[in-house]
């Protein structure tokens, strides 16, 4: 399961990625658009900065950017930097001792391929498209996209 670390981080990087275009974004924005703590939301920004995946400035004119494009950021990159290891069940990552005799496994390696195909073919950019068509419906704009 993942933690709310790793989806305040995957959130926390879209808002950047959708508000970050012409200017660094505060993290006190962030924090009162995704309604994260400032506090566990700063924790998650030293996490991203450190890893390179955003720059942080203190200052008036201080914020958050993304290093790279959005199309760039799969989200199993944000996913796996904050969480570490994905795999829905541990035995897939262990090398489990009874792999060989579990014909469980078999699901389990299939489920977890799926969980990382999904994961590492979605980047930032794909969601900053899904959300793009999610205002443009809530505003009345026909459904004419399918999400």
């Amino acid at each position: 399961m993942i933690s709310s670390k790793g989806r305040y981080a995957l959130r926390s990087m879209l808002d950047i990625a959708i508000n970050g275009v012409d200017e660094n974004v505060k993290t006190k924005d962030i924090a009162e658009r995704q309604d994260i703590s400032i506090k566990y939301l700063e924790q998650i920004v030293s996490i991203l900065n450190k890893a390179g995946y955003i720059t942080s400035k203190r200052g008036p004119q201080g914020g958050c950017r993304l290093t790279n494009p959005p199309s760039e950021y799969t989200v199993g990159m944000i996913l796996r930097l904050i969480e570490g290891d994905i795999a829905p069940v541990s035995c897939v990552s262990d090398n489990c001792a009874n792999s060989s005799k579990c014909t469980s496994m078999i699901l389990w390696r299939k489920l977890d391929n799926a969980i990382n195909d999904v994961l590492d073919s979605t980047t930032l950019a794909d969601m900053m498209e899904w959300d793009f068509k999610g205002r443009m419906i809530e505003i009345g704009f026909p459904d004419t996209y399918q999400i």
